[in-house]
């Protein structure tokens, strides 16, 4: 039988572990992982630090989730490997939620949703259609919604090129080596009115392909549901919004 000794001694270990782990939730550490080369999503400024509308939406995350947050820079084409691989807990870097992804990686709730949009120049005599841009070169960032739908839609017709950053994509059209450029709309739109984007254009209607931007978590991994709490509440309380009008002067949730 144990004594009355130990007995205390056992609840003082368990009510220790439980006062231990609620300060463990409490103040989580969490290292975030984003591009940098998304304007106006992620970006580096001037000085190198991280930047942009999602780098903002995941520090007010941070704050409503009462979590210590790191944010780094990752290229696009090995984030998901280096979530997996456990070198960040997170992904806000504007990435669209689909089942290739959801094979591998968990996903929040949307935190805005998106359309794409084509960029020619302005004047152009690019058609927007599968027979109006048969024989063109059409170019968009790789591993994206964007390049996917190039590939899927018009490959059989249009000649694909495909970047690693959409800085590069932007850089060909410039140049005149693209002669139309699909993108997500609204880095697009933000670029139209730098000093880059003048003399070109958005093209033709909109695609909606139904596209919704989320936070990649490792499967099973429970800051898929607090990510899409602390999504909810920043929404509801209007620090998402104060967010949004810094950057567009339209919703983009």
């Amino acid at each position: 039988m144990m004594n009355i000794r130990k007995i205390f001694a056992v609840a003082a270990l368990i009510t220790g572990g439980l006062m231990a782990a609620q300060v463990a939730t409490a103040g989580d550490k969490i290292r975030i992982a984003t591009e940098g080369a998304y304007a106006p999503f992620n970006m580096v400024d001037s000085s190198g630090e991280l930047i942009g509308f999602d780098v903002e939406i995941a520090k007010a995350l941070c704050v409503q989730m009462k979590a210590d947050c790191e944010i780094v820079a990752q290229d696009w084409d090995g984030i998901i490997p280096g979530l997996r691989a456990r070198k960040y807990d997170a992904i806000i870097a504007s990435m669209s939620i689909t089942e290739e992804r959801m094979r591998v990686v968990d996903f929040s709730e949307k935190y805005y949703s998106n359309v794409l949009a084509f960029v020619t120049a302005d004047g152009s005599n690019v058609v927007v259609t599968k027979e109006g841009l048969k024989g063109k070169t059409v170019g968009a960032q790789r591993a994206t919604i964007a390049g996917q739908y190039l590939e899927d839609n018009l490959g059989d017709v249009v000649d694909v090129k495909l970047y690693d950053t959409q800085d590069n994509a932007y850089l060909d059209l410039t140049s005149g080596r693209l002669d139309a450029l699909l993108s997500d709309k609204f880095p697009a739109y933000d670029w139209l009115r730098t000093d880059g984007g003048k003399g070109f254009a958005f093209n033709g209607e909109d695609i909606d392909i139904n596209d919704e931007i989320g936070i990649a978590v490792r499967k099973d991994d429970a800051l898929k549901d607090k990510f899409s709490t602390a999504i909810k509440a920043i929404v509801a309380d209007g620090t998402y919004a104060k967010i949004n009008e810094k950057y567009f002067p339209f919703s983009i949730y």
